[in-house]
């Protein structure tokens, strides 16, 4: 019914999901739901390709991340610096080939920049963002490795036993 690496992928999803959760709950002080974002953005659902694509992904997200935080600092309407985030996000990633990851730095992008305004609304909530959003690129980049060595040390066994 579900190819292999359909349920393959679903359990890199709910482990990374998993983990993000155990810091979200261990760290309640901390944004680490927006972990569980990046975790799942990150993870990529084709095997071939997916440490390319994990890599990649977690560029863009640090890309979309920076340019949130940078754009953070200047206190003009927040509607103007999302769209101005998006411009800048997009041509970047573009320049750096980040092409497939685009809609994963967005992702980080608006994740950072999104905050309430008054007195709590500081630098301090966008660098905490986007250091949640890295750990949740961070786990999906060591799920991604983990469950693609084993895949290799699986296919090399079964290489060895004909």
């Amino acid at each position: 019914m579900y190819k292999p690496n359909t349920v393959i992928y679903i359990l890199e999803c709910i482990l990374g999901l998993c983990i993000c959760y155990t810091l979200y709950k261990c760290f309640p002080q901390h944004q680490f739901y927006w972990s569980m974002i990046s975790v799942v953005l990150v993870i990529a659902p084709d095997g071939k390709d997916s440490n390319r694509l994990a890599f990649d992904r977690i560029k863009a997200n640090i890309l979309g991340s920076s340019v949130g935080l940078l754009l953070f600092l200047i206190r003009i309407p927040n509607l103007f610096l999302i769209c101005l985030g998006v411009m800048l996000t997009i041509a970047i990633g573009i320049f750096l080939k980040l092409n497939s990851a685009l809609r994963s730095a967005l992702s980080a992008l608006v994740i950072v920049m999104i905050h309430e305004e008054g007195e709590n609304s500081t630098w301090h909530i966008g660098l905490e963002r986007m250091g949640c959003v890295i750990v949740g690129c961070i786990v999906g980049l060591l799920i991604t490795l983990a469950f693609n060595s084993f895949h290799s040390l699986k296919k090399q066994g079964n290489n060895v036993d004909r």
